[in-house]
C-alpha cells in the first residue's frame, strides 16, 4: 500500500477548500470590477492574484498526489517543481510589493504574503527532497505546506474583502445630505431600528 493512501482524507479536505476558496476569490474580484481603478489593478496583482496561486497550488499538491502513483519518484518531482515554482513566484510578489506605489506595505503584508508563504513553499521543496527515501516526514510537510497555503491565502482574502468593503465601496463625501437620508432609511436592518 501506498504511504500516500493514508493521507486521502486530508487532501480531499484541503484541496476542495482550497478549489472552493478560489471561486470565492472570484466573486469578490468580479465584485470589485464594478469599480475599477488603477489602484484597483495594481491591488490585483500584488495581493489578489497570489492569493488564488497559493489555493491553486495548495489544490494542485493536494490532486497530484491523490493519484495512483506506481512509485514516489513522479510525485516528488511534481512536489518539487510546485515548491520551485512558489519560491520563484514569492520573489515576484515581494518585489512588487517593494515597488508598490500609494501604499507603504506594513510588517502584516510582509509576513503574509511574502514570509509565510516562503516557508510553504519552501518546505514543499524539502518534502519533494524526503518524499522517495522517507516518505513519512515528507507526507507531514506536505501537509503543513498545503494548509499554511491554504491559511495564507484565507487571511490574504479577508484583508482583500475587508478592503473593498471599507475602503473601495463607501459612499462619496460628496453625496448631498437628502440622497445619504434616503440610502440610510434603504439598508437592510433600517426599518428595525426604533
Amino acid at each position: 500500500m501506498s504511504p500516500l493512501t493514508t493521507w486521502d482524507n486530508f487532501y480531499v479536505i484541503i484541496g476542495s477548500s482550497a478549489g472552493a476558496l478560489t471561486g470565492l476569490t472570484f466573486v469578490v474580484i468580479s465584485l470589485a470590477a464594478r469599480r475599477p481603478d488603477r489602484s484597483t489593478s495594481r491591488g490585483i496583482a500584488v495581493f489578489t492574484t497570489p492569493t488564488v496561486v497559493h489555493f491553486g497550488n495548495a489544490l494542485f499538491v493536494c490532486a497530484f498526489l491523490s493519484a495512483p502513483w506506481p512509485t514516489l519518484a513522479p510525485a516528488a518531482l511534481l512536489l518539487g517543481l510546485s515548491g520551485l515554482g512558489g519560491l520563484a513566484y514569492v520573489a515576484v510578489i515581494v518585489r512588487r510589493l517593494w515597488l508598490l506605489d500609494g501604499y507603504d506595505p506594513v510588517p502584516e503584508d510582509w509576513l503574509w504574503n511574502g514570509v509565510l508563504p516562503l516557508v510553504a513553499y519552501a518546505a514543499l521543496v524539502a518534502a519533494a527532497a524526503l518524499l522517495p527515501g522517507d516518505p513519512t516526514p515528507a507526507l507531514f510537510g506536505v501537509g503543513i505546506a498545503t494548509t499554511l497555503l491554504v491559511f495564507v491565502g484565507i487571511h490574504n482574502a479577508w484583508d482583500i474583502v475587508t478592503y473593498l468593503v471599507i475602503v473601495h465601496f463607501q459612499q462619496p463625501d460628496d453625496q448631498q445630505p437628502d440622497q445619504q437620508d434616503e440610502r440610510e432609511h434603504s439598508r437592510p436592518g433600517a426599518r428595525l431600528q426604533p
